[in-house]
């Protein structure tokens, strides 16, 4: 198998997992009637993508996160074609974890209802509040992407736990606001899947300009700054 195709199969797989996992985390504390709580789906986020980034990291970087793909694209980390294909895995990814979630739930409401197969939306937050947090929280996980994966003087082995414990804290401060998505990919699956696409584009714009922002900034101030 070629290089190419194992890094976008591990893409794959990796974005997968964090949907039927995280989002699944969601629908399971509906289902127990909240046992689960914010710590529980925060960790299930988090503790997934240390999971995967640990597994696939040496085969593709463990992006798992079109947001982080494209911050590499910016600061000349990947070439173009190589990064629309970890795009597309990380979407096709997605949308198979959410649509599993809903073989798991077929006959349940969570589909057709809340919680949408943990589809994000905004809760008591205006748009431009929920694109600046989705922002802010995506703008900090690359930096720690950038700063422990990327960095070739980063403790690369600690990478890992780094990005997975970012993602921990985000969902633990902006999950009950704007469900901490901090990745398109994560808002998308389940949207595909459930078809609640409420304020999804939110879920682009923010994390994709925190991206944008951390990258250059690592790599031109931070990096090459040195």
């Amino acid at each position: 198998m070629s290089g190419n195709l194992r890094s976008c199969l591990a893409e794959t797989i990796g974005t997968f997992a964090l949907i039927f996992v995280g989002a699944g985390s969601i629908c399971m504390d509906v289902l127990t009637q909240g046992k689960v709580g914010l710590t529980g789906i925060a960790l299930a986020h988090g503790l997934t993508i240390l999971a995967m980034a640990a597994a696939f990291g040496r085969i593709s970087g463990g992006h798992f996160n079109p947001a982080v793909t494209v911050a590499l694209l910016a600061a000349r980390r990947i070439a173009p074609g190589k990064a629309v294909f970890y795009v597309v895995s990380q979407l096709l990814g997605a949308a198979l974890g959410a649509f599993f979630l809903a073989l798991v739930y077929k006959g349940s409401a969570f589909a057709s209802g809340p919680p949408f197969l943990g589809a994000c939306d905004l809760d008591g937050v205006s748009y431009r509040a929920g694109c600046a947090i989705e922002a802010v929280l995506t703008f900090l996980l690359v930096t720690v992407v950038f700063a422990t994966a990327v960095d070739e003087e980063g403790p690369g082995a600690l990478a890992p736990v780094a990005i997975g414990l970012t993602v921990t804290l985000g969902v633990l401060w902006a999950g009950p606001l704007t469900g901490a998505a901090i990745n398109p990919a994560r808002a998308f699956g389940p949207a595909v899947a459930s078809g609640h696409w409420a304020n999804h584009s939110a879920y682009w714009l923010g994390p994709l300009i925190g991206a944008l922002a951390a990258g250059l900034l690592y790599e031109y101030v931070f990096y090459k700054g040195k």
